[in-house]
């Protein structure tokens, strides 16, 4: 029996399914509301149109399901069967077994801060956990500081006889030998609990009514323990970065994919405060991005991880999907979960924050590790070049109908930008709007220089389709650059149809010898970092064409003011540069100019003042 046939004969009830290969492994996990009609998807021609399924299916050799009651049981089943095989084709996240968590036993009569890895319900209440073992530790060093807590162990609790050194440097209040009533000890915990909640502003308001009565009947020392107390607060707070005014607990994944490169960032947020920052990175991972999300949330929830009131996702979900984490986490929580995804607003902000970090450290990685290579590797073998291409180049023209036309070259080593071998190229021999010819010009200019800092690359790119392609090739044949291979890269382009959602095609590489071009999967590490190059010399070249646009409407200006010569033009271009520059400056800067007098100074700023927008390219 085929598999087709098989999953023909699955049935239409929700559960779990499960993809070996031909060792027998399971290589991936997946829950369906409806078993037979999902897994058939995937074997139907265009049925599953995620580029990771085609990856996914050439190393299918057999299919298995289970089969639940509802699709929240299939959601539960397919964690815990993601946690047993590993799949290599699901997000696999690792466990936080070995962070550490604060646990307060408040059934004690005389409750301790300790340090546990597991959470438990025991009646315990948790805070954590924390992703740094020694930012907690500074967290309890701190709260044993400001609040006389006991650290004796219970059983010392129980046969000590006289209070320990603790008593004396730290002010503890000695319960072990009676010397505080449990009243007033769990007045102490409250504070606490308020404390490591990050509800300060109710904590303060305590602390000082306590310090006033006992100022009131005139206990000074319990009021200067007090005093002293609030201060430590305070002090704390000033260095607490609150990120949200909202008293609410959140949790934000920020979300960055580069190809197959996935970096996770979760900021916890707990009353308003940022306390914690967790990252997670994936590599090679072949999922779509919703499903890299939700799968994410899956993992990272399961066990007995506190679960916020709100959780903010970097990625959209499908609504189905949403709606049931939302109701598998107030399910865990025991009250409800929104699950958002935020496009404006404070909720946005936070998701940029963690997405910021997460394309920081996903950078940082790849410095620190292995850089580009799968993602060359993968470009060598997708073009067929003859070895990894460690250097490349990428050209791109900007101009404004045919004006101050200039070229931009861009050098990628082993995958970063490697600014010492930019290049800027004003074209010279071109009449007129023709791109063509001014690619032409720059890639030969570039191929007749050889040297230091013009080392032959090992791929050459240019923005484009079909005919920049054209025009790259025959600048190389005609250098005598035979044998350097070539591509062109053509930005998406949007798709004519009707609705509110834009469709647009995907990336297109085009090659010498092949009549249609090559699309990359979405995903694909090789097409992010030729768009990477792409769009970096479309910036260099944009920036260097503004420059000289603007430089070009200042020596416009300039020809037209009495008394100011080519000398005279010469040096006021190369201090200010343009016409905003010099219109700001005023004519005492202008004064400040060699060679320019006070009189000259003068007029020049009188008569850039009065220029019109438009003349001869002038901007007031």
């Amino acid at each position: 029996m085929d598999l087709q046939e098989k999953v023909s004969r699955f049935p239409a009830l929700p559960g779990v399914y499960l993809m070996r290969d031909v060792q027998g492994r399971v290589i991936y996990v997946g829950k369906a509301k409806e078993l037979r009609g999902r897994v058939r998807n995937y074997f139907r021609e265009g049925g599953d149109g995620r580029a990771s399924v085609r990856f996914l299916m050439v190393r299918v050799a057999d299919v298995d399901f289970m089969v639940t009651d509802s699709e929240k049981e299939a959601l539960i089943l397919e964690n815990t069967l993601i946690k047993r095989h590993r799949p290599r084709y699901n997000v696999n996240l690792r466990d936080d077994k070995t962070y550490l968590s604060l646990r307060l036993d408040v059934q004690n009569p005389f409750p301790r801060i300790t340090l546990v890895r597991q959470i438990k319900r025991d009646g315990a209440l948790y805070f954590g956990p924390y992703s740094s073992a020694r930012s907690l530790r500074e967290t309890v060093e701190l709260v044993l500081k400001i609040f006389p807590l006991r650290q004796c162990s219970d059983r010392e609790l129980q046969t000590r006889t006289r209070p320990c050194l603790y008593c004396q440097i730290r002010g503890c209040k000695a319960p072990c030998c009676g010397l505080v009533s449990e009243a007033d000890y769990r007045r102490i915990v409250d504070q606490v609990v308020l404390f490591l909640r990050g509800r300060s502003g109710e904590l303060l308001e305590e602390l000082r009514r306590a310090m006033a009565a006992a100022a009131e009947r005139l206990d000074f020392e319990e009021a200067a323990r007090l005093r002293d107390r609030i201060g430590a607060v305070e002090l704390t707070l000033q260095r607490q970065k609150a990120v949200t005014h909202a008293p609410v607990d959140r949790d934000v994944v920020g979300f960055v994919r580069e190809g197959g490169e996935v970096e996770v960032v979760v900021l916890v947020i707990r009353s308003g405060n940022l306390i914690d920052r967790r990252s997670y990175y994936f590599h090679d991972l072949q999922v779509e991005d919703g499903e890299a999300m939700a799968g994410f949330v899956q993992q990272y929830y399961r066990g007995d991880r506190i679960v916020p009131s709100d959780v903010i996702l970097g990625v959209e979900l499908a609504e189905e999907d949403r709606a049931l984490l939302e109701e598998w986490l107030s399910e865990k929580r025991g009250r409800r979960v929104r699950v958002w995804h935020a496009k404006r607003g404070e909720k946005a902000d936070l998701l940029r924050m963690a997405e910021a970090n997460a394309r920081e450290l996903l950078e940082e990685r790849r410095r620190t590790k292995v850089g580009y290579e799968s993602a060359l590797a993968e470009l060598q073998a997708r073009l067929g070049l003859p070895r990894l291409p460690r250097r490349m180049e990428c050209y791109d023209i900007s101009n404004v109908q045919g004006t101050n036309a200039v070229g931009s070259m861009v050098t990628f080593v082993d995958g970063f930008a490697n600014k010492p071998g930019y290049r800027k190229f004003s074209v010279r021999s071109v009449e007129g709007a023709d791109d063509f010819a001014m690619l032409y010009e720059v890639i030969s200019r570039r191929l007749a220089r050889n040297g230091e800092g013009w080392e032959r690359p090992d791929l050459l790119v240019v923005d484009g389709g079909k005919g920049q392609l054209a025009v790259a090739v025959k600048a190389v044949e005609d250098a005598g650059a035979g044998g350097l291979p070539v591509a062109s890269l053509a930005k998406a382009r949007v798709l004519p149809g009707r609705g509110e959602d834009v469709d647009r095609s995907p990336e297109r590489l085009f090659l010498p010898g092949r009549k249609n071009p090559l699309v990359l999967p979405r995903n694909s590490s090789a097409l992010f970092l030729l768009q990477r190059i792409r769009d970096e010399a479309h910036r260099f070249a944009l920036s260097f064409h503004r420059k000289r646009r603007s430089r070009g409407a200042l020596a416009s200006v300039l020809e037209e003011i009495p008394g100011v010569g080519e000398g005279r033009r010469k040096l006021l271009l190369r201090h200010f540069g343009s016409v905003e520059r010099l219109k700001a400056a005023g004519w005492e800067e202008i004064s400040s100019v060699p060679g320019i007098s006070e009189k000259l100074a003068r007029q020049v700023a009188d008569f850039v003042g009065e220029v019109s927008i438009g003349r001869r390219g002038a901007v007031r």
